[in-house]
Order: C-alpha cells, then structure tokens, then sequence
C-alpha cells in the first residue's frame, strides 16, 4: 500500500498500482503549470463518501510506494488526464482493460 501526501501531513491510501498512475498524470499536469482537482470515491471500509483535492504545484506532494514502482498502463494514464480537463476534474476510475475480481 502506497501513501499520496499532499500538504502539511494530508495523507491517503492506494494501492501501488493506481498510486503509480496517479504520480504519472499528476505529474504530467503540474509539468504544464495546470492546476486541477482529482477526485476518488472512498471504500466502505474507509468510511465511505468521496475525496476532492485541488492540486497545485504551490503544494507540496509526495508519493511513497511500499513496493517497487508497477508498469505503467499508459491507456489509463491517458484516461486520467482525459478527465482531468472536464468540470469534475481528473477522476480516479478503474484501470481499463483490468478484470473486476
């Protein structure tokens, strides 16, 4: 389980897998100077509800990976910063291609 930190200590759960996505779309948005909100829905076990994070590069963020950094799907990616220029922002969808176990 890798950890997302954005600011002074805010700090959220993934996967390794979607936390390395999640670092390339980022990235590639704050690269071009884009600011943007990425947004999640919260497991039952998490309490529920969603997460919206305005990112900017005026914030500090860090991605910490508890396993060596995955391969990257570059579809999803592409599908991650698709979002990112709709109203709602970049949201944090299934890898396509990925079985629903």
């Amino acid at each position: 389980m890798g950890v997302l930190i954005y600011g002074a200590g805010s700090h959220y759960d993934f996967d390794d897998r979607v936390l390395a996505h999640l670092r390339a779309a980022i990235g590639n948005k704050l690269r071009r100077r884009e600011s943007f909100f990425v947004e999640w829905t919260k497991g039952a076990v998490d309490g529920g509800g969603r997460v919206s994070l305005w990112i900017t590069s005026d914030v500090p963020l860090q991605f910490r990976f508890a396993q060596p950094e995955p391969s990257v799907n570059q579809a999803w990616v592409r599908a991650l910063l698709e979002s990112s220029y709709t109203p709602g922002g970049m949201i944090l969808t299934p890898e396509p291609g990925a079985s629903a176990a």
